[in-house]
This record gives structure tokens, sequence and C-alpha cells, in this order.
């Protein structure tokens, strides 16, 4: 299974990032294999709509779950159409919350926010 985490810098004892659309990185875990991938989040600089091209590009690395603090409506409504599950993260590590999740103690995301369109946060 792989997981994707918005995550702070590219390497695996970084800490979660608060933003999912503006993240510097994302990282995916492959559970089976334990390989850590590390990927430029090119939305980041984007004019607007960083959410959903972040959540697109979730969808193109093929992740099943995404593991964040928050995430907007447009972003979730392509991570539900690309049938990926959203947890939230429950401390700052990346680690950690890829050890909670393998151990069922993360939370659905259950509750999305409208995004903070154009602020650039």
């Amino acid at each position: 299974m792989k997981i994707a985490l918005p995550v702070n810098d590219n390497n695996i004892n970084t800490e979660i990032c608060i933003s999912f659309g503006r993240t510097p990185y994302f990282l995916i875990y492959d559970t089976g294999t334990k390989e850590a991938l590390f990927i430029d989040n090119s939305a980041a600089a984007s004019q607007g709509g960083a959410g959903i091209k972040a959540a697109q590009i979730i969808a193109d690395n093929n992740a099943e779950v995404l593991l964040t603090p928050r995430c907007g409506e447009n972003a979730a409504e392509v991570l539900i159409s690309a049938k990926i599950k959203m947890y939230k993260t429950s401390s700052n590590s990346a680690i950690e919350n890829i050890t909670d999740f393998i151990n069922g103690k993360l939370l659905p995301l259950e509750e999305t926010h409208a995004g903070f369109h154009h602020t650039g946060k």
C-alpha cells in the first residue's frame, strides 16, 4: 500500500507540513517494500488551485491513502474521486504518523475546509 504525506523536507525524519496544497514535498511510503519516495510539489507555487493540483500529484503516484492535518474541499473532491482515503495526522512526525496508520491509530479525516484561495497560506 502506498501512503502519501505532505512534508517539509525530503528526508524520512521530516515533519508533516500543515498546508497540503503548498507543501514543499510529498512523501510516498510503500508499506510493502518500506521504500520512501520524495516528490517535489510543483503545485506549491501555483497562483490558485494548489490543492487540486497537489491532489492530482498524489493520485498520479498511485497513493491509496493520504495522511494530512487538513485538506481543502476542492482537493478532497479530487482525492475522493481517485478513491484515496484521507486520515488525520496525530503528530508532527512523518515516521510516527506512518507507524500510527499501520497500527490503526489514525482517524479518518472527515472535515474539510473551504481552502485558502489565492492567499498563499
